[in-house]
């Protein structure tokens, strides 16, 4: 099974790359499966309908969110009826939503896709993902019957997400890092067999800072005063891991960081 996983898309520059792009690198690298990380699609802030419809259109299989999953009110419209778009599981019970998703490819393999957040500098405070997986694990064997589990950890620290590497090697396919919006160059597969990435990084425009306007970082950072973040324009550059899953064993094969550039 071949998997691309798309890093966090960031407003219009994002979504553009993708609609330009995507369907034509998922048929030159024969990719059987793409997962899209979407949290700050809309405006560059959180995700609603149109937007969702628009990135499964580009070709993405599923959409995964994070600590922004709320932050635009219309993903509350969707939630409960897109199953497709999954939010992280190790939250309040009270969050609308999924955080697991099967993709189901017949004699090519069955993706277990899992939204998960860490909770070391990251708001709103989640509950531990590592008590989470060994609450669940079992859970999504029996009931899904995957031959393969991605595992998309949304953490700010490289610190803990390579905890939450090595706490899943072996026992799930891979474990991709996003939030920090910058592609890590740490991508391995680990000694138990998972495939495993810090931070995939992020789809959007290099341009500003982190896919935002950098004059509002600079007045917050330098100035010390408030300031409403807004999206960047300009060429648009997707952050992807290609990784190609073995079905019969679960393991990750090989895993490659990608940047294609407009």
């Amino acid at each position: 099974m071949r998997v691309l996983f798309v890093g966090d898309v960031v407003a219009h520059p994002g979504k553009r790359i993708l609609k330009n792009s995507l369907k034509a690198f998922l048929a030159e690298k024969q990719v059987d499966v793409c997962v899209v990380n979407a949290e700050n699609v809309a405006a560059g802030l959180g995700i609603n309908y149109a937007s969702a419809k628009e990135i499964f259109s580009f070709g993405a299989d599923c959409i995964t969110l994070g600590n922004h999953s709320f932050s635009c009110p219309g993903y509350l419209q969707f939630a409960e009826s897109e199953p497709r778009v999954i939010r992280p599981g190790n939250v309040s019970s009270s969050w609308p939503g999924t955080s697991e998703y099967l993709i189901d490819l017949k004699d090519k393999g069955r993706l277990l896709v899992v939204s998960l957040m860490g909770q070391v500098f990251v708001t709103p405070l989640a509950d531990s993902p590592f008590e989470y997986f060994k609450a669940n694990i079992d859970r999504w064997k029996s009931e899904y019957a995957p031959t393969n589990i991605l595992i998309d950890f949304h953490a700010e620290t490289t610190s803990e997400k390579g905890a939450m590497g090595y706490f899943c090697d072996g026992r799930v396919s891979l474990v991709l890092g996003t939030h920090t919006h910058v592609q890590t160059a740490d991508e391995t597969i680990l000694p138990c067999g998972t495939g495993y990435i810090s931070d995939v990084g992020m789809t959007g425009t290099s341009e500003g800072i982190l896919g935002m306007d950098a004059e509002a970082s600079l007045r917050r950072l330098v100035d010390k005063l408030p300031a409403r973040y807004q999206p960047a324009d300009g060429p648009a550059v997707m952050h992807a891991v290609l990784a190609d899953l073995d079905i019969k064993n679960g393991k990750c094969l090989t895993i490659e960081r990608i940047k294609l550039y407009e």
